[in-house]
């Protein structure tokens, strides 16, 4: 399935007012699992209050210990300082890597704004090395950009 056949998948199950958030931020996670082969874990992290650390939401894929992450540590601690969409093709060569399962072999996190301030990010591991493209962080960009209506 493609990432312009997911886009009203994802606008549908975020106005869909019947389930709660966090329902909602699972059924995203389980769909993009499903229809992306090489997106093996699939996230949410969201800020915790005014602490700068990040704690794990809705996710599908293999049970992980890192469930708050405080910020500038691993992938997702520095997107949470940086602002930035993290792209990692190979995270064997990355110094600031939390491994989460020898099987990941890349990750792409992209943060989630609010009125301009950084709430939280979705997070991807794939067990593929560098499948990520420049398609992929539109995408994520537009599904960010969905949930963020929901705060």
């Amino acid at each position: 399935m493609t990432f312009e056949t997911l886009k009203p998948q994802v606008s549908t199950i975020v106005s869909n007012t019947e389930k709660t958030v966090n329902e909602r931020l699972l059924i995203i996670c389980e769909i993009l699992e499903k229809h992306v082969a090489y997106y093996n874990w699939v996230g949410f992290y969201f800020r915790n209050g005014d602490k700068e650390e990040l704690l794990l939401g809705p996710y599908v894929g293999a049970p992980t210990d890192h469930t708050v992450i405080p910020f500038g540590k691993g992938i997702c601690g520095q997107v949470a300082v940086s602002n930035k969409n993290f792209v990692v093709p190979d995270v064997a060569a990355q110094d600031n890597y939390i491994a989460c399962s020898i099987s990941v072999k890349s990750e792409i996190v992209i943060p989630i704004f609010v009125n301009e301030k950084n709430i939280g990010q979705i997070d991807i591991d794939s067990n593929t090395p560098d499948p990520f493209t420049e398609a992929d962080e539109r995408f994520l960009e537009f599904v960010t950009a969905q949930v963020a209506t929901l705060f």
